[in-house]
């Protein structure tokens, strides 16, 4: 089956996007990246993604994340649709603060297991799901998550994986179901009592379970 799953180095490929050509490795240099496609310019839920991803793309930036958007359609018309992409935020005047990739030929649609076989366009070719893929400083996929293309995204939320991924990979942590930054983290099981008194100065709780088991650690980062 197609596709890249976790840990994989993201493929480091070629393509025509409204900044030009660009080699993906290249564009990300020492920063995150997320690549995330939609099924079609021009149509009404794939606007409301990309306005939404606009108008907070300086969250993005803060964290060190490149983003870059893909679908099938071809350049000129991604430049064309980020217009109305602005106009939707009122800010008709300002540039997509992202680039988009064309990929009309879905070769890299179909290499990274992008297409959505419940969406066809006119000639009964399968257009891209709304896949999003976060690619860490060392090329490799931190993240993926396939949506329909019925099923708008939640920016929000592909924040707050960003910022525990983030987090994860720099502290010997993990988070928890509905954790947010500032929220207390749960230490790794591989890491011992001893170890976690001298990783974590803010101090470790244990929550007591019937199995006596020691396992939900928690501590404040």
């Amino acid at each position: 089956m197609p596709g890249i799953l976790l840990g994989d180095e993201f493929p480091n490929f070629e393509a025509d996007t409204t900044i030009g050509r660009i080699k993906f490795h290249d564009f990300l240099g020492s920063s995150w990246g997320m690549l995330f496609s939609h099924p079609k310019d021009f149509t009404p839920v794939c606007t409301t993604e990309l306005a939404c991803a606009a108008n907070i793309s300086d969250k993005f930036t803060k964290r060190g994340v490149k983003m870059i958007a893909l679908s099938v359609d071809n350049v000129e018309d991604h430049r064309n649709w980020s217009k109305d992409v602005m106009a939707f935020n009122s800010q008709a005047a300002t540039p997509l603060p992202f680039p988009i990739i064309a990929d009309g030929k879905r070769e890299l649609a179909t290499q990274l297991g992008m297409l959505d076989p419940d969406e066809i366009d006119k000639d009964g070719i399968p257009l891209t799901a709304r896949c999003v893929f976060v690619v860490g400083p060392d090329k490799r996929l931190k993240l993926s998550i396939l949506y329909p293309a019925t099923t708008g995204r939640n920016f929000d939320e592909l924040l707050r994986v960003i910022d525990s991924l983030q987090l994860t990979a720099q502290k010997k942590v993990a988070t928890p179901a509905d954790w947010k930054p500032g929220d207390k983290v749960m230490v790794l099981p591989n890491v011992s009592d001893a170890e976690a008194a001298k990783l974590f100065p803010n101090g470790v709780t244990t929550k007591e379970v019937p199995s006596g088991k020691k396992y939900l650690r928690y501590t404040k980062i």
